[in-house]
């Protein structure tokens, strides 16, 4: 038996009959881009997250992207974010022309460190990109008090977060605008791409709403420099269809995350950490050990594939050497980055296969050191 990190076969099987259903319900319609299903999805997803407007999108690099965009975001203007993070936050913010300002991440969330904002803020600063990482939130009372008294924009980057809370404050509904990815993997995902943004500002939607649509709001007809990142109708069919089951994926994950706890307390790996105030989603169960590579090795050796989210900081990176950055400069993160691994995690993993991943592991963890 294999056990891998993420896998969505039994999922599928179990809900088939509805996702052919709501396939069908496409091709059938005449309409395969931007219909009604992208319309009631954007509708859907944006009440669910407690904000008023969506805008589906190519991917959620593109969420992220066209956010900045609409803020007229660009070349001479710098944005905060985090190095531990997927390059698509910083591809996205890079290729606005803007410079990502870094700052490094809280020791046991492994999130934005809030009080290392205010220091990285110049006259230059025009948003902030918390990430809410692992499927926790950033402290957003803490971001929204600074962005106020300094005249920022927000943009939350929810990829990892679907349906997580911060002080019974949806995620991405504490912000200027919102971006969520809909890649396969996460908490809510496609079977492709796709993405969204939500706000509640009715000017920011219209404007995402032109961007994502080569600046057109008819046919043929630009009012601004714009581009083509449209959700796909078949994929939103899709999305449609298991946002039914958002909640009850994301109880699956906080049960599983629960056990995990409980089972693996004694072994010496240090165990996902949920700051107060947060309702954790687990995208991710990140653990952390000295010997990382050497319990991954050993785990793969027993056919359980683990992952690393993510094995290094994007500034270390070599497309990203333009930014200026070197190594020591986010300690926190990149010492994160050496020890971190994330355990199998996803609604349908069976409290059998959990119980092997955590017998591995007690059997690799006792013969270390």
């Amino acid at each position: 038996m294999t056990i891998k990190v993420w896998n969505y076969i039994k999922e599928y099987q179990d809900e088939k009959d509805e996702i052919f259903t709501a396939i069908k319900r496409v091709l059938d319609s005449g309409t395969l881009i931007l219909g009604k299903n992208v319309s009631k999805f954007e509708r859907e997803f944006s009440s669910y997250c407690d904000v008023q407007f969506g805008i589906g999108v190519g991917n959620g690099t593109d969420a992220l992207f066209l956010s900045l965009k609409a803020l007229d975001t660009g070349a001479g203007d710098e944005v905060i974010t985090v190095p531990n993070t997927a390059v698509p936050t910083v591809s996205a913010i890079v290729s606005t022309g803007a410079a990502v300002k870094f700052i490094d991440v809280d020791p046991k969330t492994y999130l934005m460190d809030t009080a290392k904002i205010k220091k990285a803020i110049t006259d230059k600063t025009k948003c902030i990109v918390p990430v809410h990482l692992f499927g926790q939130c950033v402290d957003m009372s803490k971001v929204s008090e600074i962005a106020i008294k300094y005249g920022l924009h927000i943009i939350e980057d929810c990829a990892q977060s679907h349906g997580a809370q911060f002080r019974s404050k949806k995620t991405g509904s504490m912000s200027d605008m919102a971006a969520f990815s809909f890649y396969p993997t996460k908490v809510l995902g496609c079977f492709g791409d796709g993405g969204m943004v939500i706000t509640d500002d009715e000017s920011l939607y219209e404007r995402v709403k032109r961007l994502r649509f080569y600046g057109m709001e008819e046919t043929y007809y630009s009012k601004e420099h714009g581009y083509n990142s449209r959700l796909d109708e078949l994929q939103a069919a899709i999305l449609l269809s298991k946002l039914s089951h958002l909640d009850e994926y994301i109880s699956k994950r906080r049960n599983l995350a629960m056990q995990y706890d409980k089972l693996l307390a004694e072994t010496g790996l240090t165990l996902p950490e949920t700051m107060q105030g947060n309702k954790h989603a687990f995208y991710l169960y990140v653990v952390r050990h000295p010997h990382r590579d050497r319990i991954i090795s050993e785990l793969q050796k027993k056919g359980i594939i683990v992952n690393i989210s993510y094995p290094w900081p994007v500034h270390l990176m070599p497309a990203y050497r333009c930014l200026g950055y070197k190594e020591g400069d986010f300690p926190v993160a990149e010492k994160a980055a050496r020890e971190i691994f994330s355990l199998p995690m996803y609604p349908s993993l069976t409290n059998e296969e959990q119980k092997i991943v955590v017998n591995a592991l007690i059997e690799i963890l006792s013969g270390i050191d």
